[in-house]
């Protein structure tokens, strides 16, 4: 494919372009030598753009030792762009992890090379921090649920399962908030978190094997998404 041609009477507009970008960009000869670089890259990596100038890419992402950098632009030569994971490295040491897109650009020279990095610390934190509720969720001894608005089933853990007698999560799916807890005043309270208000109420359930009643406590709150309430999530625990 043809590489991105901008006229020489344009680098000015498609230097603001750059400038106006979310993401980090730097701009190498087909050698990987570096260009230039945009504001947000001198935030994510530290330098100002004199100070990287003509320096190999690898300077800011190590990965990207020559070799690499001619690999890609052969790699390049039958596709659009290319993406890989990498780390970047800051001008004080630290490095971060971020997804960088290659692609070719005639800017100073033909086949010049554009690296788009994207810094994915805060996502890569956030998805172990969700992995990590995610298995507290399903290791709880507690019986945990959510559901939807419209009091629809959408996930439960293993004791949720085992309380009610349910084969699977999906088998849970099927059903919804109401046939598993009628008791007043339950349907109120689930009213009440839609509503944004967490409740406690404890009730007693005949043992399913004819034993002594049990005494359940039955926590109920608002599931939030941004400030959007989106559902009900809540707990079951035999006291």
């Amino acid at each position: 494919m043809a590489p991105l041609f901008v006229p020489k009477d344009r680098k000015s507009l498609f230097r603001q372009f750059l400038a106006g970008m979310y993401d980090a960009v730097v701009i190498t000869d087909p050698s990987g030598h570096i260009l230039e670089i945009n504001p947000r890259a001198e935030e994510h990596f530290g330098y100002t753009q004199d100070e990287v100038l003509d320096r190999p890419i690898s300077c800011l992402i190590p990965g990207l030792a020559p070799e690499i950098v001619q690999r890609i632009r052969r790699g390049l030569a039958d596709d659009r762009h290319m993406m890989i994971d990498a780390n970047g490295l800051n001008k004080d040491g630290s490095r971060f992890a971020c997804e960088v897109t290659v692609s070719i650009i005639d800017l100073m020279d033909p086949d010049d090379l554009v690296f788009t990095c994207r810094n994915v610390e805060r996502r890569r934190s956030v998805n172990n921090m969700l992995r990590a509720k995610e298995s507290a969720f399903e290791l709880s001894q507690a019986a945990l649920f959510c559901c939807d608005t419209e009091g629809r089933i959408t996930q439960t853990n293993g004791a949720f399962n085992e309380m009610f007698g349910l084969a699977s999560e999906e088998e849970a799916r099927e059903r919804k908030f109401g046939d598993f807890m009628t008791d007043d005043p339950l349907p109120e309270n689930f009213a009440k978190a839609l509503e944004g208000e967490e409740t406690t109420v404890g009730i007693v359930a005949q043992s399913d094997d004819g034993g002594d009643d049990e005494e359940i406590e039955i926590r109920l709150a608002p599931m939030r998404i941004g400030r959007k309430i989106r559902g009900v999530v809540g707990s079951v625990i035999k006291v």
